[in-house]
């Protein structure tokens, strides 16, 4: 589908043409042209004021009763035994959004042998915490999580599901989404309600250049994955319950048998649970140099990152990727070295408490939002800084 122009009311003026964020316009003789690559993304009709340009109508309004469906729901992410802070993260934020709407708020909880987790997230503002605790989602499919969580779904009936944008998150809750038939935000760095109670997804668009602000007015669940580290995990506990939930036998079965879980091999911590993140990217030239950073990161009991251009270039595995196609990180400091500071990159880690980059370009982009620049030859400043670290200890 794309935009449709009338050729009654164009002018051939060229303007929408400009504003294609995708280049998905070009001016013919006669009338404006648009291609299959348009993203419908409503920028041409906004400006044209001729009224030339309009969308086609996409859905006939409202499939079932949107009255049915009340609360926020946040699904609770669990691996080897603990919750992920994503959870909590989210569940801070719908707890502010539920006030907000004058709804409750609650949390769903999939793994196996959970007693004992469910209580943490009361402490974080659910109303209810639901427990799907079955044997088959011991070791994460795709399958037979989402076939529980959407028979949860159909159940109870939740207006807003929320999930976070982690490898789990965005491998099962699409299936989930077209299962429920209903849309899905993904990678959204903030959310609101708006004045008549639809939930604002917001997320980067165009290669970061934009927010989109999008609502799903005509179905429900409305559906958003958040990514890690850009909100905060705030306590509000709650005097609320624990509600254990009895699927049939079915809904656990999957196609897929999981035989072992590899954590993957680092030395160093956890790029989404660090509190210091050392990231490398072209400035290094080759993989041998991306040794600098893993070296001063072992020493700063830190994590290493890398831009998007050192992951293709094969310097780094994609798991230690920051950006807007990578990983959103917030530490307390991220050094960002020899990267020169795209607004991809940008998008993953402007929440970082104190932001240190160092690059020779003194016009480099990453200086606008570092907290300290350093502008220097980073062969010669990081080797320095690694054997400052080690004479003090």
């Amino acid at each position: 589908m794309k935009a449709l122009i009338d050729p009654q009311k164009c002018t051939v003026c060229g303007v929408c043409e400009d504003v294609c964020p995708v280049g998905a316009i070009s001016v013919s003789e006669t009338a404006a042209v648009v291609s299959d690559d348009c993203t419908l993304c409503g920028m041409c009709v906004d400006t044209c004021e001729f009224g030339a340009i309009s969308l086609p109508e996409v859905g006939t309004g409202p499939k079932d009763d949107l009255s049915a469906y009340r609360g926020i729901w946040v699904f609770a992410e669990w691996r080897q035994g603990a919750i992920h802070r994503v959870s909590f993260e989210l569940l801070s934020a719908a707890r502010k959004l539920a006030d907000k709407k004058g709804v409750p708020c609650a949390a769903v909880l999939l793994g196996s042998d959970l007693d004992g987790v469910a209580p943490s997230l009361l402490e974080y503002g659910a109303d209810t915490v639901y427990v799907i605790d079955h044997p088959n989602l011991a070791a994460f499919t795709d399958e037979a999580y989402a076939d529980s969580l959407v028979a949860l779904v159909r159940e109870k009936k939740p207006e807003i599901l929320l999930a976070g944008a982690t490898t789990m998150g965005r491998s099962f809750i699409p299936r989930v989404a077209a299962l429920l038939q209903t849309g899905l935000t993904a990678d959204c760095t903030d959310l609101d309600i708006s004045e008549d109670g639809l939930l604002l997804q917001t997320r980067p668009a165009f290669g970061g250049n934009v927010m989109a602000t999008i609502i799903c007015p005509n179905s429900r669940p409305q559906m958003a994955t958040v990514r890690p580290r850009v909100m905060r995990p705030e306590k509000d506990a709650r005097n609320g319950r624990i509600e254990k939930v009895d699927l049939p036998e079915e809904v656990f079965r999957s196609r897929v048998e999981v035989l072992e879980v590899i954590p993957e091999e680092d030395t160093t911590a956890r790029l989404s649970e660090a509190e210091v993140i050392i990231s490398g990217g072209r400035g290094l030239q080759k993989a041998e140099n991306f040794r600098l950073v893993e070296e001063l990161a072992q020493l700063m009991k830190g994590a290493v990152g890398a831009s998007r251009s050192a992951v293709e270039e094969g310097w780094a595995p994609p798991s230690h990727q920051v950006g807007q196609t990578g990983q959103t990180v917030a530490p307390t400091l991220y050094m960002a070295v020899g990267i020169s500071g795209a607004i991809q990159h940008i998008v993953g880690m402007q929440g970082s408490k104190v932001i240190v980059a160092v690059n020779k370009d003194p016009e480099a982009p990453i200086f606008d939002v570092a907290s300290c620049g350093v502008v220097a030859d980073l062969f010669e400043f990081i080797p320095a800084f690694i054997q400052r670290l080690k004479k003090e200890g």
